[in-house]
């Protein structure tokens, strides 16, 4: 589970570094909460046991996550450019007051069934496997949050290989991408109401607060490691498998939440690429050190060489 949230999460992560909205993810992920518990209450009037009761049908906790996640998106764009206000206060404006209708909404009309707080915030991975399990010809396959995380992390593989020319053009250069006949608008829409879904998905293992880890450092990571977005890419689930397999180790060597580890374990790997990385950390350094020492008519000799 913990290798799968970490590799949907970082593909789609990777396009919010590149368009330096990493804040988006963390905006995303703390908007949908009102969302979550609109259509927990939603569920309970369909259901015909009154808005306090709720309901949490899969379904419509998806489109109410998904419907928070884009208007969010839209809410940050209109405070954005109807407004003097820049888009890194636009987007803390609202993902902090929308965090705090969702939890105003939660501890208000649903404090007193288990639609938990913490569990939204920090979740827990370790009670995936006490979920029920997915039966294919009689036989259990894997819990139910392993097989949606499974097959949004296989969605997420595919939208970003066959949207590929169309991310990559709008990340780098929005206006080209214009006058080459790509909507950018829609696919940067597109992009944001995806993230809710993989957002929504991740929420059970590692909650709202550590999912922005997992957004940003598989990709942060790679960009480290290699100027190539397809190397960048291929990185990510090999980053989400070490930070998986070592957090795991961490949390049960520190009896300390799982997820949390998790990150703590992917926030050391991206400390090894920044010290071990091509054009950053030590090489630089070292770098540096032996052209400061290299006598000056030798260093000149060695630059007119190159």
């Amino acid at each position: 589970m913990g290798f799968l949230v970490i590799t949907a999460c970082g593909l789609a992560g990777t396009y919010l570094v590149l368009r330096r909205l990493a804040l988006m993810g963390d905006a995303i992920s703390h908007s949908v909460l009102p969302g979550l518990a609109g259509a927990f209450l939603a569920g309970g009037l369909l259901a015909g046991t009154g808005g306090g009761h709720g309901g949490r049908s899969p379904g419509l906790m998806f489109l109410g996550a998904l419907a928070a996640g884009v208007g969010d998106t839209g809410l940050i764009e209109f405070i954005h450019r109807r407004s003097r206000i820049k888009q890194d206060a636009a987007i803390g404006i609202t993902f902090s007051t929308l965090f705090a209708l969702g939890v105003v909404m939660i501890t208000v009309f649903a404090d007193h069934v288990d639609l938990d707080p913490d569990c939204v915030l920090y979740g827990e991975i370790g009670f995936v496997a006490f979920a029920d399990f997915v039966r294919v010809a009689g036989r259990e396959l894997a819990p139910e949050p392993v097989a949606l995380m499974a097959a949004v992390a296989l969605l997420t593989a595919l939208f970003v290989l066959g949207f590929y020319k169309e991310l990559l053009l709008t990340s780098f250069d929005p206006g080209l991408a214009t006058s080459a006949g790509i909507p950018a608008g829609v696919v940067h829409y597109a992009l944001m109401a995806w993230l809710g879904v993989v957002i929504v998905s991740a929420f059970e293992a590692v909650g709202a607060i550590l999912v922005i880890a997992t957004l940003i450092l598989p990709g942060a990571t790679g960009l480290l490691l290699s100027h190539r977005l397809p190397v960048v890419l291929a990185l990510v689930p090999v980053q989400a498998a070490l930070s998986a397999l070592l957090g795991l180790h961490l949390a049960v060597w520190l009896d300390c939440s799982t997820a949390a580890a998790m990150g703590v374990a992917g926030c050391g790997l991206f400390g090894l690429a920044w010290l071990l990385g091509p054009d950053s950390g030590c090489r630089r350094w070292l770098a540096r050190r032996n052209a400061a020492r290299t006598p000056w008519p030798e260093a000149v000799g060695m630059r007119r060489s190159q």
